[in-house]
């Protein structure tokens, strides 16, 4: 299912190499963003959130809107760590790291930064239980449940699936549908989670996880689901995004105390 970027016709990867001199790559900053980036990876992997050597996340280098970080082509989330994921620029070049990144991969989060470089980051996964919700008819997240109200007013939907985004064209196309929110469901495909940095993006991708499996659970009943009213889902989407940076930050930083063990496994 996946593609190798090298392979691709019609790429934007031509030229030389650019020299990464003018900017510094092995900064303290960018380290800790390797190292968060490398815990939603690993913590995707425990959750169940990966499908085998698919799905992606970028994180943009601090200080920078040309360059991001993102998972070389071939390797599970379980085995993403710090020193292994990629540097690449907006067309393509790979700056550091070994391999390349996966086609999709480079074509959807390239265009998605470039388009809108005030998200620093971008997760793209199949996970089950939202994925099936991008399988039906109609809205796929209902006001029904209070870790769906998180989301309320926050998401778009891109109901036409044209196949998978091997070019620069169909990157621009997903970015469009996403328009100025923050979650993109992708019709008969997957989701898309944005965030302003890495915390708030990885708290997006657990708990719109959660509120789809727990709506599936509550569609299996038979039951009728009982609404939110829209006034009450607005101010309580609100009071949760008030605290929401700071939530996601406490979030990661729990993640990055369960993960790192003895051998300190992100950073090898």
């Amino acid at each position: 299912m996946a593609h190798t970027l090298h392979a691709l016709a019609g790429s934007s990867r031509s030229g030389p190499r650019p020299e990464p001199s003018a900017s510094n790559l092995d900064s303290d900053a960018v380290a800790q963003t390797r190292i968060e980036l490398a815990a939603c990876f690993q913590a995707a992997a425990r959750h169940g959130f990966d499908e085998g050597i698919c799905n992606h996340f970028s994180a943009m280098l601090p200080g920078r809107d040309d360059l991001f970080l993102v998972n070389p082509y071939g390797y599970a989330f379980s085995e993403i760590t710090a020193e292994r994921l990629l540097i690449c620029d907006l067309d393509g070049h790979v700056l550091a790291g070994q391999g390349q990144p996966e086609a999709t991969a480079f074509f959807i989060h390239a265009r998605l930064h470039r388009a809108r470089p005030a998200l620093r980051a971008a997760f793209h996964t199949h996970m089950p239980h939202a994925t099936a919700l991008s399988m039906l008819e109609g809205a796929p997240l209902l006001w029904a449940g209070q870790t769906a109200l998180k989301f309320y007013g926050r998401i778009a939907v891109d109901e036409d699936y044209n196949g998978l985004a091997l070019d620069a064209a169909e990157g621009d196309r997903i970015a469009a549908a996403l328009g100025t929110a923050d979650v993109l469901f992708l019709k008969n495909h997957g989701v898309m989670v944005t965030g302003p940095d890495i915390a708030q993006a990885w708290d997006d991708l657990y708990y719109l996880e959660r509120a789809a499996q727990v709506q599936l659970k509550a569609m299996a009943s038979g039951r009728a689901l009982k609404p939110v009213a829209p006034d009450v889902a607005q101010r309580t989407c609100e009071q949760m995004r008030a605290g929401d940076a700071q939530s996601a930050r406490a979030h990661l930083d729990s993640l990055l105390r369960t993960l790192r063990g003895p051998s300190q496994p992100l950073a090898q």
